[in-house]
């Protein structure tokens, strides 16, 4: 259990994949104007991230390595993000076209978001960050679901701050995109502000 604590401190917090690797920096500007959009956009990701964790853990082991075709790593996990980003798509489109409409281009475009395709590669190529090479799937599935919900909050609390700064007073030239990349800048260093809490963890264990 404390090695699992350790993923979900480390993938939320101190690892987060837009705050302090920088990954996903279009969605996390683009849709981050409304915490509702926002939201939508985190669970949309979350989904995609935590299913494509899944299956690209079960095509590197079983389909890649043994018939080495290694190379075809990177065709192959956009080929499954490609697919569970069509099965979002249609489900917003049908079960909430207030969303879809919402999410606009950005929403196709979590193909190509860079951040989905880091966590399938990372998880694969570190997957041995647990103990015995039976906890490789359940290791690389979590993993996954982690760093999918250390990307919409980030993207949550920026659009909550954005949301704040529209009703407050603020100096012209805070107003729009250059407020958002001060506050996302603000937002990086308070998160690798975390980086201490994996080392008091290990010495918790």
């Amino acid at each position: 259990m404390n090695t699992f604590l350790v993923i979900l401190i480390g993938q939320i917090l101190i690892n987060n994949y837009v705050m302090c690797q920088f990954y996903g920096i279009c969605p996390f500007l683009g849709v981050s104007k409304k915490v509702d959009t926002a939201l939508g956009m985190g669970m949309a990701v979350t989904f995609v991230i935590t299913l494509a964790s899944f299956i690209t853990w079960l095509v590197q082991n079983f389909i890649l390595v043994p018939l080495e075709l290694e190379y075809l790593q990177t065709i192959a996990f956009i080929l499954v993000i490609a697919v569970l980003v069509q099965v979002v798509e249609n489900a917003l489109k049908k079960l909430s076209p207030s969303l879809y409409q919402a999410l606009g281009v950005y929403l196709p475009l979590i193909t190509t978001n860079c951040v989905v395709l880091a966590v399938a590669q990372k998880n694969v190529t570190e997957g041995a960050i647990m103990d015995g090479q039976t906890l490789g799937l359940l290791a690389s599935t979590f993993c996954g679901f982690c760093a999918a919900i250390g990307f919409t909050l980030a993207l949550v609390l920026l659009a909550g701050i954005r949301e704040r700064m529209e009703q407050s007073n603020m100096p012209k030239w805070m107003e729009g995109f250059p407020g958002a990349l001060i506050m996302a800048g603000l937002m990086a260093i308070a998160f690798m502000g975390f980086g201490g809490l994996l080392q008091g963890l290990h010495l918790v264990g």
